[in-house]
């Protein structure tokens, strides 16, 4: 008695029967599975055969001559050039993060080639000290571009054409598919294929009928994550180019109650990209109105600060309304494509200088820079103009500073700070007088006082050494000979250092990133697949059901999910149970009061469900 209810084709067939035609019946159901471009295999020659003469030389010559441009466009644009570009790109931005560049640091990179005179010599010819400049960068960056574009734009022609497009129909044969399952059922082919259509719409696949089966697919968030993909990485590309290219950053530092202005003049150091314009500055204004800093005073992290924030009052454009705010750490001032840092503090001793008459010649607050985490701070107070001596010759006035928050070292011989607040400031200053050199025309730092200066000499106390002291808030240092004197004043200000940050794209960049980890999520989690379920009356009048799945990539879910499938159209069209089973079933049931009566085969027992071809019996 044979069993009708599934047929297991493949091992009714002999091998060699098989192989033939499967290849045909597999590229027939796989194709246009995937918008990759069709590898194919470079010829030889492009030209063929030359014909004698001019003629067939420049014919012959063109034929190669395109023939070899487009094997080199098909290379340029494979998925695996992109990625090797891709690859190469982040190793060419290495050395910009481990050497010095001259657009971020230009003392470092001189630096650099004073203590490695060999190496600064090679790296400046390789271009290495500004990288993301460099020709070599910068003819990576185009080839991944215009590669990455030659993928997207014929893989998204192709991925529109598929989706205005129906899923294939059927082949002749589904047995040579890689997961399979049939039943014979009484149910009309009609019926089935009605079934079959409304349950693969169900389960989310684009279906439709074609001739005596059902062609469904699904999976093309797949292609469409991965030109997502390859879209993000062209977006990414394109803002990380305009950042570069039009970005600016400067620094300022300002003490409480001055003021700055986004201009070139007001910053005091400024770097930009190359297409960088003046007119590209967002206009707007601030002025620093207080600094508050508290720090933890005990425990392990004993001088750590709590609060650090500067509270300040800023307007946008020539005309507009004054507004308050707090920049803190991590918290910036965002005025359109520009953010305003917190990225510094200290402290700037407001100093008084008279002249031997007691004339003011200079009272400001003078900035001077942490060299510790307790703020000791170092500086120099210049006063340049407007001061004579005791003989009435104009003079100017040079003071090394030496400023500690927290005064400690008392009896050592030193003084440092041991804890960062105002507990017990003390001002250390050494007299020069002369000419400070600033009208040599030679750049010079205002934090630093070159002592070595030719036309500068130290004040001389009655002993023959440099005049200098320690000053207290409130405490007078008199200069020898009656040339006046230096006032550590009571009121003592905080500064605060700011960085202006103006790169635009970094939107559009942060968008990209996130699509692209979106879309390469999907390409990569998302399996592209197809069903077809045919239904046709066989020999005996029975319908004969079959069902089919094939995916882009050999996966386990494909089998699985065809079970899944197959049970849900079962339960519409069960197995057909032939009149000798249904005999042989009852006289089972009539013994089954006898001891050898098998309990799994009592007459409700429901008819299993067959089960797709390599899938997983759960």
């Amino acid at each position: 008695m044979s069993d009708t209810r599934s047929t297991d084709v493949h091992s009714e067939e002999a091998p060699e029967n098989l192989a033939q035609g499967s290849e045909a019946d597999l590229a027939e159901a796989g194709s246009q599975l995937s918008t990759a471009p069709v590898e194919t295999a470079v010829p030889g020659s492009f030209g063929g055969s030359r014909a004698p003469g001019a003629k067939g030389w420049i014919t012959w010559t063109a034929r190669e001559i395109i023939g070899w441009a487009r094997w080199f466009w098909r290379q340029l644009t494979s998925m695996r050039v992109a990625l090797i570009l891709l690859f190469l790109l982040s190793l060419a931005a290495v050395p910009g993060s481990l050497i010095p560049q001259t657009g971020q640091n230009a003392l470092k990179v001189q630096d650099f080639k004073d203590s490695h005179k060999t190496l600064g010599e090679i790296y400046d010819k390789l271009g290495l000290f500004h990288v993301y400049s460099s020709v070599w960068f910068s003819a990576i960056y185009i080839l991944l571009f215009i590669s990455l574009i030659g993928c997207i734009v014929p893989r998204t022609w192709q991925f529109t054409g598929q989706l205005r497009g129906r899923p294939p129909a059927a082949p002749k044969r589904l047995t040579r598919l890689p997961a399979y399952a049939t039943w014979r059922t009484d149910a009309d082919p009609e019926q089935i294929r009605e079934f079959a259509l409304a349950v693969l719409k169900r389960r989310r696949f684009r279906a439709h009928v074609a001739g005596d089966a059902v062609a469904a697919e699904k999976g093309y968030v797949r292609e469409a994550g991965n030109l997502v993909f390859h879209i993000a990485l062209v977006v990414m590309l394109v803002a990380f180019a305009w950042g570069q290219l039009y970005k600016t950053e400067g620094n300022k530092l300002i003490v409480e109650g001055d003021g700055f202005s986004n201009t070139l003049t007001q910053y005091d150091d400024f770097k930009s990209g190359n297409l960088f314009s003046d007119d590209n500055l967002v206009p707007f204004s601030f002025t620093l109105n207080k600094f508050t800093g508290t720090y933890e005073r005990n425990g392990p992290n004993k001088g750590t600060p709590r609060t650090y924030q500067a509270n300040i009052t800023y307007s946008v454009g020539a005309y507009g309304k004054d507004k308050k705010t707090t920049i803190k750490v991590n918290e910036p001032l965002v005025i359109g494509d520009a953010k305003v840092y917190l990225v510094s503090h200290g402290y700037a001793p407001v100093v008084t200088v008279r002249d031997g008459k007691g004339n003011v010649v200079f009272h400001d607050a003078v900035p001077l820079l942490p060299i510790d985490s307790n703020v000791t701070s170092q500086g120099a107070v210049k006063v340049l103009d407007g001061y004579k001596n005791a003989q009435g010759q104009p003079e100017q006035l040079g003071f090394p500073a030496f400023f500690v928050p927290t005064f400690a070292g008392a009896g050592q011989g030193t003084m440092f700070s041991q804890f960062p607040a105002l507990d017990y400031p003390v001002l250390a200053v050494s007299a020069y007088h002369g000419d400070l050199g600033v009208n040599a025309g030679i750049p010079q730092n205002v934090y630093q006082l070159d002592t070595k200066a030719r036309g500068l000499k130290p004040f001389k106390d009655a002993k023959g050494d440099i005049a200098k002291a320690r000053l207290l808030p409130g405490e007078t240092m008199k200069l020898p000979g009656g040339n006046g004197s230096i006032t550590f004043d009571k009121q003592i200000k905080s500064w605060a250092g700011f960085q202006v940050v103006q790169q635009p794209g970094t939107g559009w960049a942060l968008g990209g990133a996130i699509a692209a980890i979106f879309g390469l999520a999907a390409s990569l989690f998302i399996q592209r697949r197809r069903v077809w379920v045919r239904a046709t009356t066989g020999a005996d009048g029975v319908t004969v059901v079959e069902m089919a799945g094939l995916g882009r990539s050999e996966s386990a879910k494909v089998p699985e999910e065809l079970g899944d499938l197959a049970a849900l159209v079962h339960e519409q069209a069960p197995t057909k149970t032939d009149e000798s089973d249904e005999s042989a079933q009852s006289d089972e049931a009539a013994d089954d009061t006898t001891p050898d009566a098998d309990p799994e085969q009592e007459p409700d027992a429901a008819t299993p469900v067959p089960a797709a071809e390599g899938a997983q019996k759960k």
